[in-house]
């Protein structure tokens, strides 16, 4: 079965507001590079919720889900974001502003976060698709390597993939 974008539009505007909260959330506790455990926490909780098989640690504080689909072997493919904030301190008055001083994400890992974790939900939910799909979370995008030291630490011998895309 294939899905039309209208059904997963439907289906995950049905969930847009916990997206919208977790993105708040996520935004008001920013924790800069390599030093993402909270957010390791809340990405891996909720991917185990979803039924999704969770490995943790590579790059430090990164996170690979792993979700196969119900209609056997196919093409592997990893789909990235990041988690990581900058050490800057946020100006706005927003309700969900951040709630570190010095640290803020001005650079929209929040939101790449959450929406990885969307399409992560609506995947779970709608497994009839052949392949396996790598979620990955990588740490300290923000000038630190992240991606170098995940890949390091055997990202693509432990989760092989054919194509990876990223936000």
């Amino acid at each position: 079965m294939s899905y039309d974008i209208g059904f997963i539009r439907e289906t995950v505007a049905g969930y847009e507001s916990d997206l919208v909260a977790l993105r708040h959330d996520i935004h008001a506790h920013p924790e800069l590079g390599f030093k993402e455990t909270r957010t390791s926490d809340l990405v891996a909780g909720l991917l185990e919720t979803w039924g999704i098989a969770v490995h943790r640690g590579l790059g430090g504080t990164g996170v690979v889900g792993t979700l196969t689909g119900t209609r056997g072997e196919g093409r592997r493919i990893g789909l990235r974001a990041d988690m990581d904030a900058l050490p800057i301190a946020e100006a706005g008055t927003c309700a969900w502003r951040s709630t570190v001083p010095g640290a803020m994400h001005a650079c929209g890992h929040d939101g790449h976060t959450a929406m990885l974790l969307g399409a992560a939900r609506f995947l779970a939910a709608h497994r009839d698709f052949a392949g396996t799909v790598r979620f990955i979370f990588q740490p300290a995008e923000e000038g630190l390597g992240g991606a170098r030291v995940m890949i390091e630490d055997g990202l693509f011998e432990k989760f092989p993939v054919d194509a990876v895309y990223g936000m």
